[in-house]
């Protein structure tokens, strides 16, 4: 069950992890290193959008001082949530919405019982729950509400997006090969 906590943030449904870098952080055209993953919504997930538009309103409120004091217009900033049909030439993407989440703190991973689980469990394609905290940004000139990825709880595994997570037993088989070293 998705639910809001402290008006901020969200703990999602299950929704599908993509571009995940949970185990190592990635840097962005020579950004800050950040841990992040694009999550995939579903749009027939109606009580984690709702609570995320929720958030994003709260975090709208809480962030007046960032917009010089005034409330802005909703429409003049860049918000988090995004169409997949729109935005992305991805079947992955199809009648779903989507969030980029970053953090330059390591999320904890857990599996579904709580246990902590290897960040390396969590792939592109993999579905999750995942906890994400919305704030205001202002900065060179933008203004809008940034989502700080939190923790994420490995729920069960999913065709992998991109290739990738594809073990070496996956690629060779059992049989004996020659070895160069003899």
């Amino acid at each position: 069950m998705s639910k809001i906590i402290n008006g901020i943030r969200v703990v999602t449904n299950v929704v599908r992890a993509s571009y995940a870098h949970v185990a190592t952080p990635q840097s962005i055209n020579g950004s800050d290193p950040k841990y992040s993953v694009s999550i995939i919504i579903d749009k027939d997930d109606k009580e984690t959008l709702d609570n995320i538009n929720k958030a994003i309103d709260n975090a709208i409120e809480a962030g007046i001082s960032k917009f010089g004091g005034k409330k802005p217009n909703k429409a003049a900033l860049k918000l988090p949530l995004r169409d997949g049909d729109v935005e992305r030439d991805d079947p992955a993407y199809e009648n779903a919405f989507f969030i980029n989440c970053n953090n330059k703190t390591q999320p904890q991973v857990v599996d579904a019982n709580r246990n902590p689980l290897a960040p390396e469990a969590i792939y592109s394609g993999c579905y999750v729950k995942v906890s994400i905290q919305f704030y205001a940004f202002n900065t060179n000139g933008n203004k809008g509400i940034a989502a700080s990825l939190g923790n994420i709880q490995f729920i069960r595994d999913g065709e992998s997006l991109g290739g990738g997570h594809i073990t070496a037993d996956d690629d060779f088989d059992d049989e004996e090969g020659e070895s160069l070293l003899d």
